[in-house]
């Protein structure tokens, strides 16, 4: 196609070679952060809207394209636009979880109204918000006599990157997903074009900026990835299954609930298909039905020049809506064993074990002991907890989470454990839970279950986001937190759901008992990429590190490569309100570093990152009160490095270190903790070995 002389000089102006001249000002928008260092420059072509994006005097999406593709035409071509509303406003708000309990961020925001001139005149909005730390985008659908509902088939939203910046990203082979891929480092020109990337997205440029490229407040939409198209990134949405009813009324919580159960049918998907062919397959599909007003999710810009700050940021909960839950009294996040990783391991008693009360009531006291706030009830040997005719932990037709299996009494074990100051929890399969929903809910609550892991959901079309908006909602009214595993990308909607405790989607240590073991390059990996997205849930803990010559696959007394001060790390490093404690009891119990599992926090009030820096090492310090936790964790490389304590308050304090011992390439259990007095003047050096890491406590000092 043809570019005419008018698009072309806008796209000059975008890219920010030639200043606007005065005929073309009213078709332009600038936007800056509050501190001035990002600008979002935005304006219309004859065929579509488009933008860029500046860091201080460098391009980092230069011209980029903005169409929604409906089933009845393109809305792009022949647009006008009305005068943009600017506004400063502040996000002030406190959060229940989160990794900064008070929140005070200042942005600058543009609301830039478009309309078709011709054909149906339909109305939309761009809504646009700069912060210090990043941007966003996303569309508003205003109510209006002649358009009353749509279905999408594609948001061409457009990433035109600048230069040539190294990409870190998970490469997937189609929207069928549990998103626990590994993340792939390489120049932008390397990556091949119809290549579908998992969010967020992670860039670096060479004038030492960053970027990070995802979404947030997925609701009643589906969700993004990002595909290579040509010279940009494209945004590309999962599709609905072909089950899919109709649209449900828009953020309703009535028409959410009124979504139909997809059934098994609806996620299989033949993963051997190419992306490329799937994608043209799916060029026609239908990703999103909605009735008007509607929105989308934001399209969320991580920027600036110091990675370490996308991990310290609340942009993804500034963008969500304030927390729908009224008496949050009940909610109380902790940590929580989980026995399956480890291979279901009781001690040689008595007892048969099995899915019983013993079983159970032998990993209770444990907690109890520990000081571990949550047992969860899984099942045993494959075999869930509760009544099912599937095959192993897979539903059948017939399952139904309300019913244990004969014999095993959940009263009595909640009973139980609330009578050692444990909470119980339950695993789930989504199939056999969303079809019981309603009962399954009062039963949990009758019986003093406190939450659950809500398990293979591998989907996030629009379908599946809603059912999954749902479960949370329905859960808080029956005070039940969740634990979403086989599960996309969080997007902030912690804010608005707090009983959402931690969210899988990434791949993790469960790995490690089959031969596909995560390395610690891997775990640097995710700090950069999921990490960004919000909670992010392991399976933590393993106390059996060996070298990579000595790993073999277990699934039962699983092996993990990592030491054990990296392991110990992790649990700073990674944001989750549900960490777990998955390695056998007798592992733990007397065993050096875990007196540092037993007290380390699941809420948080601050987050800072001394240092960071991606594909080396990463140092992440949380407050808690006026205690500080800080975990450090290096790649496959050795390091030395230092950071300061200057995010202390000034005043003294006593520090406790977890160390790699000297012998750690022979002994990776090996730790040596010891105790020092620092101050926020006051610097630590780290000698970090080949997988190795460092855990730090810091408290105030008193004589």
């Amino acid at each position: 196609m043809r570019m005419c002389y008018r698009c072309f000089y806008g796209l000059l102006l975008l890219v920010g070679i030639f200043p606007a001249p005065d005929c073309f000002g009213q078709t332009a928008d600038t936007l800056h952060s509050p501190d001035g260092r990002i600008r979002f420059l935005f304006g219309l072509t004859d065929s579509c809207p488009v933008y860029s994006v500046w860091y201080a005097n460098a391009p980092l999406i230069v011209a980029s394209p903005l169409t929604l593709v409906f089933r009845e035409s393109v809305f792009g071509p022949n647009l006008k636009l009305h005068p943009p509303i600017h506004r400063a406003g502040l996000d002030e708000y406190t959060l229940s979880i989160g990794k900064n309990s008070s929140v005070h961020d200042r942005f600058n925001e543009s609301t830039i109204p478009l309309q078709e001139r011709r054909g149906r005149h339909r109305r939309l909005t761009l809504v646009v918000r700069l912060y210090n730390d990043g941007l966003a985008f996303h569309w508003l659908f205003p109510r209006q006599a002649q358009w009353t509902s749509y279905e999408l088939l594609a948001e061409n939203t457009g990433f035109r990157v600048a230069g040539d910046p190294l990409v870190q990203a998970s490469f997937l082979p189609n929207y069928t997903t549990s998103h626990e891929g590994r993340y792939t480092r390489l120049p932008f020109s390397a990556i091949k074009s119809d290549s579908l990337m998992d969010a967020p997205v992670f860039l670096e440029y060479r004038e030492g900026i960053y970027m990070a490229i995802t979404e947030a407040r997925l609701v009643d939409y589906a969700g993004m990835y990002l595909m290579k198209d040509k010279g940009l990134l494209r945004s590309e949405l999962s599709p609905l299954p072909a089950t899919a009813g109709p649209p449900a009324a828009t953020g309703s919580p009535a028409g959410i609930a009124a979504i139909t159960n997809p059934g098994p049918a609806a996620i299989d998907a033949d993963k051997s298909i190419p992306v490329s062919v799937q994608t043209a397959a799916a060029s026609k599909a239908v990703r999103v039905k909605a009735i008007l007003p509607h929105r989308t999710p934001w399209r969320v810009l991580f920027i600036g020049p110091r990675p370490g700050a996308f991990l310290e940021s609340n942009l993804l909960t500034d963008l969500n809506d304030p927390c729908a839950i009224k008496d949050r009294s009940w909610l109380h996040p902790g940590k929580t064993d989980f026995h399956w990783w480890n291979g279901d391991i009781v001690p040689d008693t008595i007892f048969s074990p099995g899915i019983n009360f013993e079983t159970n009531q032998y990993y209770i006291d444990f907690c109890a002991r520990n000081g571990i706030e949550y047992h969860t009830v899984i099942g045993y040997g494959g075999i869930a907890w509760y009544t099912n005719d599937g095959i192993s932990y897979q539903p059948g037709p017939h399952s139904d989470p309300s019913k244990p299996v004969p014999g095993l009494d959940m009263k009595s074990i909640c009973a139980y454990a609330a009578s050692k100051g444990v909470g119980v929890r339950v695993w789930v399969h989504w199939q056999a839970l969303w079809p019981h929903l309603d009962k399954t809910f009062r039963q949990f609550e009758a019986w003093g279950i406190k939450g659950m892991m809500v398990d293979f959901l591998n989907r996030d079309d629009q379908q599946m986001v809603n059912i999954q908006t749902t479960i949370l909602r329905k859960a808080a009214e029956h005070h039940l937190h969740i634990q979403f595993h086989g599960a996309y990308k969080p997007t902030g909607l912690i804010r608005t759901w707090p009983n959402e405790l931690t969210r899988e989607g990434t791949l993790n240590y469960e790995n490690d008992k089959w031969d596909n073991p995560i390395t610690p390059d891997d775990d640097l990996n995710v700090v950069f990429t999921r990490l960004l997205a919000g909670p992010t849930d392991y399976h933590l803990g393993g106390f059996r590190a060996v070298t990579r010559e000595k790993y073999v696959a277990h699934y039962t007394h699983p092996l993990v490569l990592a030491t054990r001060c990296h392991m110990l790390a992790m649990y700073v490093i990674l944001e989750s309100y549900l960490p777990m404690v998955c390695d056998n009891p007798a592992e733990y119990e007397g065993a050096p570093g875990f007196g540092f599992i037993q007290h380390v926090p699941a809420t948080w009030d601050e987050t800072r990152v001394p240092f960071a820096i991606p594909g080396r090492w990463a140092v992440i310090a949380r407050r808690n009160k006026n205690d500080w936790w800080i975990g450090a964790i290096n790649g496959s490389v050795a390091h030395d490095t230092t950071f300061t304590l200057n995010f202390l308050p000034a005043g003294r304090y006593a520090a406790t270190l977890y160390s790699d011992a000297a012998d750690i390439t022979n002994n990776p259990n090996h730790l040596i903790r010891s105790t020092r007095i620092v101050e926020s003047t006051d610097s630590i050096r780290l000698s970090l070995t080949p997988g190795g890491g460092e855990a730090i406590t810091v408290s105030p000092y008193h004589e």
